[in-house]
């Protein structure tokens, strides 16, 4: 019985590691040159040249804080890169940007109203830059002792003598301040800031003085400089959150365990303007900066017309991120309304979007993608079944392309193999249907199905006639 306990544990081990890879996991950025203009293949990347060019504009106009408030549609066919080209700006503008990504259907809700789905989106999308200066201790550990109680019992002391280039001085240390120094691993030779107010520790890297000792040290270990000056001085701290995580602090009893708890609910509006005329104070007084982010909405004809009214007024708002749809509909009605527009979006708030378009792809092109997800998916395939592939995803989707990469990896790896060849991809190409050859088999057999449109509208005429 033990011994099968153990192998359960093992498996449940082994599970836990499986890694999920995403639709867009091989995205790195735009794959735009340092002129802004974009490479045929590049950071994952391919083809949409006039569409990537556009939003690498978008891109600097971000980062010089000039589009904030304005919006930008993506339209174009399925499957023709639209998240794609939006999660490339999210990787082109680095972890300081805030970046929220959401479909059009996820503001149907019952435990919250679709106005408060929206804010709280929008609200994730401006970030506060908070400025604070605080007194700081950095310099090289020249030597750390500490003094342990002969009884074993009370607390430890121990001394620290740090020094920088023109000055060297010791420290008493407390108990607390010797957990923290353990905790980081320090020894001697290594530069460290600690931070005089919360006695945090922070371990910079090693002194290049002790470049040359013979202790074992990994490719990890980062040298610098001995710092210069004195060893306490006041450094500037910046701190970068978002409105509604600021939002969720203020509005919940247990402060910023709140951030942990997921369920936020409704927060009142009260609070929020509290929260707004703060943060005017601290951009007034130098203390903070708004930094414009950008709220990614697919699916954006999802949205209904008190929605886009919503984000009409939105937009106009002092405090607005950058707001980026995403769509494939062509003219079709508003939702709630029996009105049409193009894209499904009201013509009021088309005005106040710059559209981008994307075209099909090339099969050169898909042969492209198709490699980059092969590779990205650890699935060895030969150029012919790569060629196979890419005609197939020119004919059907692109989608169901790369879905046939996964199936016939698996089909070759139970047959022993490490490269996927055409056979494989067409035996999977028998078991697994697309979408035309779905629709041409229900057409054949359409009779044999439950509820089928056409028996249904003859049953009904028959029922009239009688």
């Amino acid at each position: 019985m033990s011994a099968a306990a153990v192998a359960k544990v093992q498996e449940v081990r082994e599970i836990s590691r499986v890694e999920r890879i995403g639709a867009h996991s091989h995205i790195r950025g735009l794959g735009l040159d340092d002129n802004r203009e974009p490479r045929n293949v590049s950071q994952g990347l391919v083809g949409q040249l006039k569409a990537r060019k556009a939003m690498g504009v978008v891109l600097d106009m971000i980062k010089e804080e000039k589009i904030a408030g304005r919006s930008v549609l993506l339209a174009g066919e399925p499957g023709t890169g639209k998240t794609a080209i939006a999660m490339a700006l999210a990787q082109a503008l680095g972890s300081d940007t805030p970046f929220t990504c959401m479909s059009g259907s996820e503001i149907y809700s019952l435990e919250m109203s679709k106005t408060e789905a929206l804010t709280q989106a929008i609200r994730k999308s401006i970030g506060v830059r908070i400025k604070e200066e605080s007194e700081i201790i950095e310099g090289e550990v020249v030597e750390f002792q500490i003094e342990r109680p002969v009884t074993g019992t009370g607390s430890k002391v121990g001394k620290l003598t740090m020094r920088t280039t023109d000055m060297e001085t010791v420290y008493d240390l407390g108990n607390k301040m010797i957990e923290a120094l353990l905790k980081e691993k320090v020894l001697a030779g290594d530069v460290v800031t600690i931070d005089v107010a919360s006695g945090k520790v922070n371990k910079i890297g090693r002194s290049f003085t002790r470049s040359r000792d013979y202790d074992a040290s990994g490719p990890q270990t980062r040298f610098v400089q001995c710092p210069e000056g004195e060893l306490q001085k006041r450094k500037e701290v910046v701190h970068t959150v978002t409105l509604h995580e600021i939002d969720v602090i203020n509005s919940r009893t247990h402060g910023f365990l709140a951030l942990f708890s997921g369920d936020t609910g409704e927060i009142k509006s009260e609070v929020r303007d509290q929260i707004n005329c703060k943060v005017s104070e601290w951009r007034e007084e130098g203390k903070a900066e708004l930094l414009a982010g950008v709220l990614f909405i697919d699916e954006v004809h999802m949205l209904d017309i008190e929605c886009f009214s919503f984000l009409n007024r939105a937009l106009e708002n002092e405090i607005a991120p950058i707001v980026i749809t995403a769509t494939n509909r062509g003219v079709t009605n508003i939702r709630g309304t029996n009105y049409k527009s193009p894209h499904g979006v009201p013509l009021d708030l088309l005005d106040r979007m710059v559209i981008i378009m994307t075209q099909p792809y090339s099969e050169n092109e898909l042969e492209q993608i198709l490699k980059i997800r092969a590779e990205e998916e650890d699935c060895e395939i030969s150029k012919d079944a790569l060629s196979i592939l890419a005609k197939i995803s020119k004919s059907t989707s692109l989608r169901y392309g790369i879905q046939l990469i996964t199936t016939a990896h698996l089909v070759c790896r139970k047959r022993k193999a490490t490269e996927v060849t055409v056979d494989d991809v067409k035996k999977v190409y028998r078991l697994f249907l697309d979408e035309e050859r779905s629709t041409q088999l229900m057409k054949e057999y359409q009779k044999e199905y439950m509820f089928d449109h056409y028996a249904m509208t003859g049953w009904c005429t028959r029922i009239v006639m009688f």
